[in-house]
């Protein structure tokens, strides 16, 4: 319907076209072919306009049709307010080029005369559409100084609030650590769960695979517990980036967005975050952190469960999962045995202590 609408509309533009031109055309083909065009020149290139365009309005007709759907989706996808103060500058444009047309029209300008308004007319609106559109909040600042300075402060302070916003990631829902952490209060805000980490949990825990299967219920009876057992306000954004495949990206992006962390113990969507701007927490590097100073000359006492690497050597752990390796601890695997720190190896993996026994100390 509205095809055949535009359709009708482009034969009668093609007529008035031709009715107001014909006459010239004709007037300049009179001497030549004398049919007198005066006369029947405007009815005669009214015909032929409306013949014309409606050869034309097939193809018009589809090319407006698809600058209209174009336009009507680019503003949809726009706010109000760019909509409203773009159209004001619009208004502002064409009222100026009506103004300098008034004093254009005693100029005498042929031909140009009769395309000038519309030029103007284009040209000044489409200026006066781009500074209403650009310069929006200036404009409200000058319209409205004293509300532009309250939503101002309100954008600040929902900017403080969405940094409380914490995002958590797949890795560390599965980890459960997170709770652990909300429980003693040192995570402030808000836990923020997207939807798509959800259902890439839902999807892990419907696996076939025996071990993602499990991972996945226990990130969901983590999610469970942190809604029901701890004091912490947990979010579930709805919010889908549907150009972006990729979970993390999408997170990153969420974060960019909310203006939010995000929480995790990957350590690849930790450097992507970083790269990117993003503030993250990683959950290793926090457990890395409140790991026990050792220093060098202090004892301890450890169980020797397995050999080390070079010849003579134990490996024991400590509770926090931190390797000692014991130099002549070989002998005494088994047994718990007292030990003497003799220096702290720090590496990204996490710490490494090297110890020797003390009865091997004492000996000496």
């Amino acid at each position: 319907m509205i095809r055949r609408i535009i359709q009708l509309l482009i034969i009668i533009v093609g007529g008035g076209l031709g009715f107001r031109f014909g006459s010239d055309l004709f007037l300049f083909l009179d001497p030549y072919i004398n049919i007198g065009g005066a006369v029947v020149g405007p009815y005669i290139g009214a015909t032929i306009g409306v013949v014309l365009f409606f050869l034309l309005s097939a193809w018009m007709a589809d090319y407006i049709l698809k600058s209209v759907r174009w336009g009507e989706e680019a503003l949809l996808k726009l706010p109000i307010t760019d909509i409203l103060f773009g159209a004001m500058g619009l208004i502002i444009g064409l009222i100026v080029a009506f103004l300098f047309f008034l004093p254009l029209s005693y100029i005498p300008l042929p031909v140009i005369g009769d395309f000038l308004p519309i030029i103007l007319s284009c040209v000044l609106g489409y200026m006066g559409f781009q500074v209403g559109f650009r310069k929006r909040d200036e404009l409200m600042s000058v319209f409205s100084i004293g509300r532009f300075s309250k939503s101002k402060k309100e954008e600040a302070a929902n900017k403080a609030k969405n940094d409380d916003f914490k995002i958590l990631d797949t890795s560390v829902i599965i980890d459960g650590r997170i709770a652990d952490i909300c429980k003693t209060g040192f995570i402030e805000g808000s836990l923020v769960i997207p939807q798509f980490v959800l259902e890439e949990l839902q999807h892990i825990a419907d696996s076939s695979d025996v071990l993602k299967r499990n991972r996945g219920r226990r990130g969901l009876d983590i999610l469970n517990r942190i809604q029901k057992e701890l004091k912490v306000k947990v979010i579930i954004e709805e919010r889908d980036f549907d150009d972006i495949q990729e979970v993390d990206s999408k997170l990153v992006r969420l974060a960019k967005v909310t203006s939010g962390k995000v929480v995790t113990n990957d350590f690849n969507l930790n450097k992507v975050c970083e790269l990117q701007g993003v503030t993250v927490l990683n959950i290793n590097d926090l457990a890395n952190a409140v790991k026990p100073v050792v220093l060098p000359g202090e004892e301890m006492n450890v169980q020797l469960i397995k050999d080390g690497k070079e010849h003579g050597q134990g490996v024991a752990y400590l509770d926090d999962g931190t390797m000692i390796v014991v130099e002549g601890g070989r002998d005494y695997i088994g047994s718990h045995i007292d030990v003497l720190v003799t220096s702290v190896l720090q590496t990204s993996a996490g710490r490494m202590i090297f110890a020797k026994p003390k009865m091997l100390e004492k000996a000496q």
